[in-house]
Protein backbone atom coordinates (compact mmCIF):
# COMPACT_ATOMS: atom_id res chain seq x y z
CA UNK A 1 0.00 0.00 0.00
CA UNK A 2 2.93 2.31 0.55
CA UNK A 3 3.64 2.19 -3.17
CA UNK A 4 0.02 2.98 -4.03
CA UNK A 5 -0.77 5.64 -1.42
CA UNK A 6 0.24 9.18 -2.42
CA UNK A 7 0.85 10.10 1.24
CA UNK A 8 4.56 10.63 2.04
CA UNK A 9 6.37 9.21 5.08
CA UNK A 10 5.78 10.85 8.50
CA UNK A 11 7.17 14.36 8.75
CA UNK A 12 6.33 17.93 7.70
CA UNK A 13 5.44 16.91 4.14
CA UNK A 14 2.90 14.38 5.43
CA UNK A 15 1.32 17.06 7.61
CA UNK A 16 1.13 19.34 4.59
CA UNK A 17 -0.35 16.45 2.59
CA UNK A 18 -3.10 15.95 5.19
CA UNK A 19 -3.88 19.67 5.07
CA UNK A 20 -4.04 19.48 1.28
CA UNK A 21 -6.23 16.38 1.34
CA UNK A 22 -8.78 18.02 3.63
CA UNK A 23 -8.74 21.27 1.67
CA UNK A 24 -9.26 19.54 -1.67
CA UNK A 25 -12.15 17.44 -0.36
CA UNK A 26 -13.85 20.80 0.12
CA UNK A 27 -12.73 21.87 -3.35
CA UNK A 28 -14.36 18.74 -4.78
CA UNK A 29 -17.57 19.50 -2.90
CA UNK A 30 -17.71 23.00 -4.35
CA UNK A 31 -16.59 22.09 -7.87
CA UNK A 32 -19.34 19.51 -8.15
CA UNK A 33 -22.09 21.36 -6.33
CA UNK A 34 -21.33 25.08 -6.24
CA UNK A 35 -22.75 25.98 -9.63
CA UNK A 36 -25.94 24.01 -8.96
CA UNK A 37 -26.31 25.65 -5.55
CA UNK A 38 -26.25 29.20 -6.92
CA UNK A 39 -28.50 28.32 -9.87
CA UNK A 40 -31.02 25.79 -8.52
CA UNK A 41 -31.15 26.90 -4.88
CA UNK A 42 -30.31 30.62 -5.00
CA UNK A 43 -32.01 31.10 -8.37
CA UNK A 44 -29.35 32.89 -10.44
CA UNK A 45 -29.12 32.19 -14.16
CA UNK A 46 -26.33 29.99 -15.46
CA UNK A 47 -25.19 32.78 -17.79
CA UNK A 48 -24.85 35.32 -14.99
CA UNK A 49 -23.01 32.82 -12.78
CA UNK A 50 -20.57 32.00 -15.58
CA UNK A 51 -19.95 35.68 -16.32
CA UNK A 52 -19.55 36.49 -12.63
CA UNK A 53 -17.07 33.68 -12.02
CA UNK A 54 -15.03 34.69 -15.07
CA UNK A 55 -14.88 38.32 -13.95
CA UNK A 56 -14.07 37.34 -10.36
CA UNK A 57 -11.34 34.97 -11.54
CA UNK A 58 -9.65 37.63 -13.63
CA UNK A 59 -9.78 40.15 -10.76
CA UNK A 60 -8.49 37.49 -8.38
CA UNK A 61 -5.32 36.98 -10.39
CA UNK A 62 -4.17 40.44 -9.32
CA UNK A 63 -3.51 39.07 -5.82
CA UNK A 64 -1.01 36.42 -6.98
CA UNK A 65 2.18 38.49 -7.02
CA UNK A 66 1.50 40.72 -3.95
CA UNK A 67 0.54 37.82 -1.68
CA UNK A 68 3.34 35.67 -3.08
CA UNK A 69 5.74 38.48 -2.25
CA UNK A 70 4.29 38.67 1.25
CA UNK A 71 5.11 34.98 1.71
CA UNK A 72 8.77 35.85 0.99
CA UNK A 73 8.82 38.16 4.01
CA UNK A 74 6.50 36.36 6.46
CA UNK A 75 6.14 32.78 7.64
CA UNK A 76 4.25 31.18 4.70
CA UNK A 77 2.73 28.55 7.01
CA UNK A 78 0.96 31.17 9.14
CA UNK A 79 0.07 33.32 6.16
CA UNK A 80 -1.55 30.41 4.37
CA UNK A 81 -3.50 29.43 7.48
CA UNK A 82 -4.80 33.00 7.78
CA UNK A 83 -5.82 33.03 4.12
CA UNK A 84 -7.67 29.76 4.54
CA UNK A 85 -9.62 31.15 7.47
CA UNK A 86 -10.54 34.03 5.16
CA UNK A 87 -11.61 31.54 2.51
CA UNK A 88 -13.79 29.77 5.08
CA UNK A 89 -15.57 33.06 5.80
CA UNK A 90 -16.03 33.69 2.06
CA UNK A 91 -17.37 30.16 1.57
CA UNK A 92 -19.92 30.62 4.34
CA UNK A 93 -20.94 33.97 2.88
CA UNK A 94 -22.51 32.10 -0.06
CA UNK A 95 -25.33 31.25 2.37
CA UNK A 96 -26.25 34.97 2.29
CA UNK A 97 -26.27 35.30 -1.50
CA UNK A 98 -29.73 36.13 -2.86
CA UNK A 99 -28.95 38.24 -5.93
CA UNK A 100 -26.31 38.71 -8.61
CA UNK A 101 -24.68 41.76 -6.90
CA UNK A 102 -24.45 39.75 -3.67
CA UNK A 103 -22.95 36.86 -5.63
CA UNK A 104 -20.26 39.15 -7.04
CA UNK A 105 -19.62 40.62 -3.59
CA UNK A 106 -18.70 37.12 -2.40
CA UNK A 107 -17.08 35.69 -5.54
CA UNK A 108 -14.56 38.50 -6.02
CA UNK A 109 -12.93 38.41 -2.56
CA UNK A 110 -13.05 34.61 -2.66
CA UNK A 111 -11.14 34.66 -5.98
CA UNK A 112 -8.58 37.12 -4.58
CA UNK A 113 -7.96 34.87 -1.59
CA UNK A 114 -7.77 31.74 -3.74
CA UNK A 115 -5.30 33.15 -6.27
CA UNK A 116 -3.08 34.62 -3.58
CA UNK A 117 -3.21 31.38 -1.60
CA UNK A 118 -1.83 29.42 -4.56
CA UNK A 119 1.30 31.59 -4.58
CA UNK A 120 1.65 31.33 -0.79
CA UNK A 121 1.16 27.57 -1.04
CA UNK A 122 4.00 27.36 -3.57
CA UNK A 123 6.28 29.29 -1.21
CA UNK A 124 5.31 26.99 1.67
CA UNK A 125 6.02 23.89 -0.45
CA UNK A 126 9.45 25.31 -1.32
CA UNK A 127 10.16 25.95 2.35
CA UNK A 128 9.07 22.47 3.46
CA UNK A 129 10.73 20.61 0.58
CA UNK A 130 13.94 22.62 0.33
CA UNK A 131 15.84 23.22 -2.94
CA UNK A 132 16.29 19.51 -3.66
CA UNK A 133 12.85 18.32 -2.56
CA UNK A 134 10.39 21.03 -3.52
CA UNK A 135 9.43 19.58 -6.93
CA UNK A 136 8.96 16.16 -5.32
CA UNK A 137 6.80 17.79 -2.63
CA UNK A 138 4.82 19.67 -5.30
CA UNK A 139 4.15 16.42 -7.20
CA UNK A 140 3.19 14.59 -4.00
CA UNK A 141 0.65 17.25 -3.15
CA UNK A 142 -0.68 17.15 -6.72
CA UNK A 143 -1.42 13.44 -6.30
CA UNK A 144 -3.00 14.00 -2.88
CA UNK A 145 -5.10 16.87 -4.25
CA UNK A 146 -6.52 14.68 -7.01
CA UNK A 147 -7.49 12.10 -4.43
CA UNK A 148 -9.16 14.74 -2.26
CA UNK A 149 -11.11 16.26 -5.14
CA UNK A 150 -12.36 12.80 -6.11
CA UNK A 151 -13.61 12.15 -2.57
CA UNK A 152 -15.22 15.59 -2.39
CA UNK A 153 -16.96 15.13 -5.74
CA UNK A 154 -18.37 11.80 -4.60
CA UNK A 155 -19.65 13.35 -1.35
CA UNK A 156 -21.22 16.22 -3.28
CA UNK A 157 -23.18 13.64 -5.25
CA UNK A 158 -25.17 12.91 -2.07
CA UNK A 159 -26.28 16.54 -1.76
CA UNK A 160 -27.05 16.73 -5.46
CA UNK A 161 -29.12 13.54 -5.29
CA UNK A 162 -31.16 14.89 -2.34
CA UNK A 163 -31.48 18.26 -4.18
CA UNK A 164 -33.06 20.22 -1.30
CA UNK A 165 -32.30 23.62 0.21
CA UNK A 166 -30.99 21.97 3.38
CA UNK A 167 -28.73 19.62 1.43
CA UNK A 168 -27.15 22.51 -0.48
CA UNK A 169 -26.62 24.39 2.78
CA UNK A 170 -24.80 21.37 4.23
CA UNK A 171 -22.60 21.33 1.11
CA UNK A 172 -21.69 25.01 1.59
CA UNK A 173 -20.95 24.55 5.30
CA UNK A 174 -18.92 21.42 4.57
CA UNK A 175 -16.74 23.32 2.12
CA UNK A 176 -16.11 26.07 4.69
CA UNK A 177 -15.31 23.53 7.39
CA UNK A 178 -12.57 21.95 5.27
CA UNK A 179 -10.78 25.31 5.04
CA UNK A 180 -10.77 25.63 8.84
CA UNK A 181 -9.60 22.06 9.41
CA UNK A 182 -6.88 22.48 6.80
CA UNK A 183 -5.72 25.71 8.50
CA UNK A 184 -5.53 23.89 11.84
CA UNK A 185 -3.42 21.15 10.26
CA UNK A 186 -1.09 23.74 8.70
CA UNK A 187 -0.43 25.21 12.14
CA UNK A 188 0.91 21.80 13.22
CA UNK A 189 3.86 22.42 10.92
CA UNK A 190 6.90 24.06 12.50
CA UNK A 191 7.18 27.77 11.70
CA UNK A 192 8.79 28.23 8.29
CA UNK A 193 11.43 30.95 7.90
CA UNK A 194 10.93 33.63 5.28
CA UNK A 195 12.58 32.91 1.95
CA UNK A 196 16.36 32.71 2.28
CA UNK A 197 16.06 33.81 5.87
CA UNK A 198 14.45 37.05 4.64
CA UNK A 199 17.88 38.18 3.48
CA UNK A 200 17.84 40.10 0.23
CA UNK A 201 21.38 40.72 -0.81
CA UNK A 202 22.34 43.12 -3.61
CA UNK A 203 21.58 41.57 -6.99
CA UNK A 204 19.15 39.05 -5.52
CA UNK A 205 16.04 40.76 -6.87
CA UNK A 206 15.48 42.49 -10.17
CA UNK A 207 14.26 46.03 -10.09
CA UNK A 208 10.49 45.87 -10.43
CA UNK A 209 10.25 42.22 -9.39
CA UNK A 210 9.14 39.25 -11.48
CA UNK A 211 6.78 41.21 -13.72
CA UNK A 212 9.82 43.03 -15.16
CA UNK A 213 11.98 39.95 -15.50
CA UNK A 214 11.38 39.42 -19.21
CA UNK A 215 13.40 36.23 -19.57
CA UNK A 216 11.61 34.57 -16.67
CA UNK A 217 8.26 35.69 -18.08
CA UNK A 218 9.17 34.16 -21.47
CA UNK A 219 9.80 30.76 -19.86
CA UNK A 220 6.70 31.08 -17.71
CA UNK A 221 4.69 32.10 -20.76
CA UNK A 222 5.66 28.91 -22.61
CA UNK A 223 4.63 26.92 -19.55
CA UNK A 224 1.37 28.89 -19.34
CA UNK A 225 0.49 27.95 -22.92
CA UNK A 226 0.94 24.29 -22.02
CA UNK A 227 -1.08 24.76 -18.82
CA UNK A 228 -4.20 25.12 -20.96
CA UNK A 229 -4.18 21.31 -21.13
CA UNK A 230 -6.27 21.58 -17.94
CA UNK A 231 -8.98 23.50 -19.78
CA UNK A 232 -8.85 21.05 -22.67
CA UNK A 233 -9.35 18.06 -20.39
CA UNK A 234 -12.14 19.40 -18.17
CA UNK A 235 -14.04 21.47 -20.76
CA UNK A 236 -13.16 20.64 -24.38
CA UNK A 237 -12.76 16.85 -24.10
CA UNK A 238 -16.14 16.31 -22.35
CA UNK A 239 -17.95 18.40 -24.97
CA UNK A 240 -16.07 16.63 -27.79
CA UNK A 241 -16.81 13.20 -26.25
CA UNK A 242 -20.56 13.72 -26.28
CA UNK A 243 -21.12 16.04 -29.24
CA UNK A 244 -18.51 14.95 -31.78
CA UNK A 245 -17.45 11.40 -30.80
CA UNK A 246 -21.08 10.48 -30.06
CA UNK A 247 -20.25 8.70 -26.79
CA UNK A 248 -22.83 8.52 -23.99
CA UNK A 249 -22.34 11.08 -21.16
CA UNK A 250 -21.06 8.52 -18.59
CA UNK A 251 -17.96 8.10 -20.75
CA UNK A 252 -16.93 11.61 -19.67
CA UNK A 253 -16.66 10.34 -16.10
CA UNK A 254 -14.54 7.39 -17.28
CA UNK A 255 -12.21 9.73 -19.17
CA UNK A 256 -11.71 11.97 -16.14
CA UNK A 257 -11.28 8.94 -13.89
CA UNK A 258 -8.38 7.74 -16.06
CA UNK A 259 -6.69 11.10 -15.54
CA UNK A 260 -7.33 11.03 -11.79
CA UNK A 261 -6.06 7.49 -11.21
CA UNK A 262 -2.92 7.99 -13.31
CA UNK A 263 -2.20 11.27 -11.53
CA UNK A 264 -2.40 9.62 -8.11
CA UNK A 265 -0.17 6.74 -9.25
CA UNK A 266 2.38 8.55 -11.43
CA UNK A 267 2.66 12.19 -10.33
CA UNK A 268 5.63 11.65 -8.01
CA UNK A 269 7.43 9.20 -10.31
CA UNK A 270 7.17 11.45 -13.38
CA UNK A 271 8.38 14.50 -11.42
CA UNK A 272 11.91 13.14 -11.02
CA UNK A 273 14.69 15.12 -12.61
CA UNK A 274 12.91 18.49 -12.67
CA UNK A 275 14.58 20.11 -9.66
CA UNK A 276 16.87 22.36 -11.73
CA UNK A 277 15.97 24.66 -14.59
CA UNK A 278 17.89 23.04 -17.47
CA UNK A 279 16.55 19.48 -17.04
CA UNK A 280 13.12 20.89 -16.17
CA UNK A 281 13.10 22.75 -19.49
CA UNK A 282 13.88 19.52 -21.33
CA UNK A 283 11.03 17.84 -19.48
CA UNK A 284 8.76 20.72 -20.48
CA UNK A 285 9.76 20.13 -24.12
CA UNK A 286 8.88 16.46 -23.68
CA UNK A 287 5.53 17.45 -22.15
CA UNK A 288 4.66 19.66 -25.10
CA UNK A 289 5.48 16.92 -27.59
CA UNK A 290 3.49 14.28 -25.69
CA UNK A 291 0.46 16.57 -25.43
CA UNK A 292 0.82 17.26 -29.15
CA UNK A 293 0.97 13.51 -29.84
CA UNK A 294 -2.35 13.00 -28.04
CA UNK A 295 -4.25 15.52 -30.17
CA UNK A 296 -4.52 13.38 -33.35
CA UNK A 297 -5.78 10.51 -31.18
CA UNK A 298 -8.59 12.71 -29.91
CA UNK A 299 -9.21 13.98 -33.45
CA UNK A 300 -9.71 10.48 -34.88
CA UNK A 301 -12.42 9.68 -32.31
CA UNK A 302 -14.73 12.08 -34.16
CA UNK A 303 -14.90 9.80 -37.23
CA UNK A 304 -14.90 6.34 -35.59
CA UNK A 305 -17.85 4.20 -34.49
CA UNK A 306 -18.79 4.68 -30.85
CA UNK A 307 -17.06 1.67 -29.27
CA UNK A 308 -13.63 2.19 -30.91
CA UNK A 309 -14.00 5.92 -30.26
CA UNK A 310 -14.51 5.30 -26.53
CA UNK A 311 -11.46 3.03 -26.35
CA UNK A 312 -9.33 5.59 -28.18
CA UNK A 313 -10.63 8.40 -25.95
CA UNK A 314 -9.34 6.51 -22.92
CA UNK A 315 -5.98 5.82 -24.59
CA UNK A 316 -5.65 9.46 -25.66
CA UNK A 317 -6.41 10.59 -22.12
CA UNK A 318 -3.72 8.29 -20.71
CA UNK A 319 -1.18 9.83 -23.12
CA UNK A 320 -2.50 13.31 -22.30
CA UNK A 321 -2.07 12.66 -18.58
CA UNK A 322 1.61 11.78 -19.01
CA UNK A 323 2.14 15.13 -20.76
CA UNK A 324 0.06 16.84 -18.07
CA UNK A 325 2.21 15.40 -15.27
CA UNK A 326 5.51 16.16 -17.01
CA UNK A 327 4.34 19.73 -17.55
CA UNK A 328 3.25 20.11 -13.93
CA UNK A 329 6.63 18.98 -12.58
CA UNK A 330 8.68 20.87 -15.17
CA UNK A 331 6.70 24.09 -14.74
CA UNK A 332 7.17 23.96 -10.99
CA UNK A 333 10.89 23.22 -11.31
CA UNK A 334 11.44 26.13 -13.69
CA UNK A 335 9.44 28.62 -11.61
CA UNK A 336 11.32 27.59 -8.47
CA UNK A 337 14.84 27.40 -9.86
CA UNK A 338 14.69 30.57 -11.96
CA UNK A 339 13.43 32.64 -9.03
CA UNK A 340 15.95 34.56 -6.89
CA UNK A 341 16.37 32.96 -3.48
CA UNK A 342 14.56 35.77 -1.66
CA UNK A 343 11.60 36.02 -4.04
CA UNK A 344 10.25 32.52 -4.59
CA UNK A 345 6.73 33.50 -3.54
CA UNK A 346 6.60 36.57 -5.79
CA UNK A 347 7.93 34.63 -8.78
CA UNK A 348 5.48 31.80 -8.14
CA UNK A 349 2.76 34.45 -8.06
CA UNK A 350 3.85 35.75 -11.47
CA UNK A 351 3.94 32.21 -12.84
CA UNK A 352 0.43 31.60 -11.52
CA UNK A 353 -0.76 34.90 -12.95
CA UNK A 354 0.32 33.92 -16.49
CA UNK A 355 -1.13 30.42 -16.15
CA UNK A 356 -4.41 31.86 -14.88
CA UNK A 357 -4.64 34.32 -17.76
CA UNK A 358 -3.88 31.58 -20.29
CA UNK A 359 -6.55 29.32 -18.87
CA UNK A 360 -9.12 32.13 -18.64
CA UNK A 361 -8.58 33.07 -22.29
CA UNK A 362 -8.31 29.44 -23.30
CA UNK A 363 -11.84 28.54 -22.24
CA UNK A 364 -13.36 30.39 -25.14
CA UNK A 365 -10.54 30.15 -27.66
CA UNK A 366 -9.89 26.42 -27.26
CA UNK A 367 -13.58 25.57 -27.37
CA UNK A 368 -13.90 27.54 -30.61
CA UNK A 369 -10.70 26.05 -32.08
CA UNK A 370 -11.43 22.39 -31.37
CA UNK A 371 -15.23 22.16 -31.43
CA UNK A 372 -15.47 24.59 -34.32
CA UNK A 373 -12.48 23.29 -36.26
CA UNK A 374 -12.99 19.57 -35.65
CA UNK A 375 -9.99 17.31 -36.38
CA UNK A 376 -8.11 20.20 -37.97
CA UNK A 377 -8.59 22.18 -34.76
CA UNK A 378 -7.08 19.33 -32.74
CA UNK A 379 -4.05 19.24 -35.04
CA UNK A 380 -3.65 23.02 -34.77
CA UNK A 381 -3.74 22.71 -30.99
CA UNK A 382 -1.08 20.02 -31.19
CA UNK A 383 1.11 22.35 -33.21
CA UNK A 384 0.75 25.07 -30.57
CA UNK A 385 1.71 22.67 -27.77
CA UNK A 386 4.68 21.30 -29.73
CA UNK A 387 5.95 24.82 -30.50
CA UNK A 388 5.68 25.90 -26.85
CA UNK A 389 7.50 22.78 -25.67
CA UNK A 390 10.26 23.04 -28.26
CA UNK A 391 10.88 26.69 -27.35
CA UNK A 392 11.31 25.96 -23.63
CA UNK A 393 14.99 24.82 -23.50
CA UNK A 394 16.28 27.84 -25.44
CA UNK A 395 14.19 30.25 -23.36
CA UNK A 396 15.41 28.60 -20.17
CA UNK A 397 19.07 28.85 -21.26
CA UNK A 398 18.66 32.61 -21.76
CA UNK A 399 17.02 32.95 -18.34
CA UNK A 400 19.77 30.89 -16.67
CA UNK A 401 22.49 32.96 -18.33
CA UNK A 402 20.81 36.14 -17.09
CA UNK A 403 20.81 35.12 -13.44
CA UNK A 404 23.17 37.05 -11.16
CA UNK A 405 26.29 35.15 -10.16
CA UNK A 406 26.49 34.02 -6.51
CA UNK A 407 28.18 36.54 -4.26
CA UNK A 408 31.87 35.90 -3.58
CA UNK A 409 32.63 35.08 0.06
CA UNK A 410 35.72 36.26 1.90
CA UNK A 411 38.49 33.70 2.22
CA UNK A 412 37.96 31.31 5.10
CA UNK A 413 34.19 31.84 5.27
CA UNK A 414 32.34 28.55 4.71
CA UNK A 415 29.83 28.31 1.87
Amino acid sequence: MGRVSPLPPPGPLRTLAYATLVNTVGAGLWLAGGALYVTRDVGLSATSVGAGLTAAGLVGLSASVPLGGLADRWDPRTLRAVLQVGQAVAALAYLLVDSFPAFLAVAVPEALLAAGNLAVRAALVASVGGPDGRVHAFATLRAVANLGITVGTALAGIALAVDTHRAYQVLVVGNAATYLLSAALLLRLPPQPAADGARRTPGTLRRGGPLRDGRFLAVSGASAVLSTHVTVLVLVVPLWTVNRAGAPPPVVSAVLLVNTVLTVLLAVRLSRGAERAAPAARKLRRAGLVLAAATPLYAVTGVLPVLPAVVLLLVATAVWTVGDLWHSAAGAGLAYDLAPAGAIGAYQGADGLLAGLAQALGRGLLTLLVLGGGPVGWLALGGIFAAAGLAAPALARRAIADRPAPEARPAGVPG
